[in-house]
């Protein structure tokens, strides 16, 4: 049985960690490169920083904060935001990144999925999919949510895969710091889909909701934010819990 993972997500806004909620009312809550060293001290198995205002506000990833904390790390770690060449994939992967997740850019130019993948390998390329329920059809959104699109999410997962991406990132837009659970009927839907590992993101409030998520939607890890930074669940404990819970997690 392979490993779940769990990620630890810092979200970047003017080099300070932010979190919000539905994408909304953003709020510092630290230092990335201390937080960053925190998680992997603390059993974290993975982390992902994503400059959610990069794309926006067109401008590339920090690259300087993105080596200071890779510096500092042994872990696994996804860098995305801003990211619209290929040259600024390699930029990132040589500034310490193991993998990059890329949103907006893919939409508006799906076939950069392709040459980077076989540039870089699937590995180092994470499909990033943020998601919300419009009229009953789930939907993609690019720029940090702002720009709803065309695309199904379902659809949209099943063509990334087919262009190369080796990792899909969901993110429910709607549950999003809602503490009230993943989506877990889309994200069973998708891992039964698309035969790629898939992260879920938004909405973990508990323990049981990533034991829900591991069980019921079979993803392969399940990422959070605010639940780590205000310390409202110890990623020690929660592993023991999901190891009890028969989920084989690396303790």
């Amino acid at each position: 049985m392979l490993t779940k993972r769990i990620i630890a997500c810092l979200d970047i806004k003017n080099g300070e960690v932010v979190k919000g909620i539905k994408f909304e009312s953003l709020k510092s809550v630290g230092n990335a490169v201390e937080l960053a060293i925190k998680y992997e001290n603390d059993g974290i198995d993975e982390l992902t920083f994503l400059d959610i205002t990069a794309t926006n506000e067109h401008r590339k990833t920090l690259i300087s904060l993105v080596k200071d904390i890779a510096k500092n790390l042994r872990i696994p770690f996804t860098v995305g935001g801003g990211i619209k060449t290929i040259q600024d994939i390699e930029d990132l992967l040589e500034a310490g990144a193991d993998k990059v997740s890329l949103n907006s850019t893919i939409v508006r130019n799906p076939e950069i999925i392709s040459h980077a993948a076989k540039q870089f390998g699937s590995q180092a390329i994470v499909a990033a999919i943020d998601s919300k329920i419009i009229n009953s059809t789930n939907k993609v959104f690019i720029n940090a949510g702002k720009i709803e699109t065309e695309l199904v999410t379902e659809e949209w997962a099943k063509k990334v895969y087919d262009l190369g991406a080796g990792e899909i990132l969901l993110t429910s837009m709607d549950h999003d710091g809602t503490k009230n659970g993943y989506p877990l009927e889309l994200l069973k839907k998708i891992s039964e889909l698309v035969p790629l590992p898939l992260i879920a993101s938004g909405g973990a409030g508990n323990m049981v909701h990533f034991l829900e998520a591991f069980s019921y939607a079979n993803v392969d890890a399940c990422l959070a934010a605010s639940l780590f930074h205000y310390n409202e669940i110890q990623i020690n404990e929660l592993k023991k819990f999901l190891k009890l819970n028969n989920i084989e997690v690396r303790l």
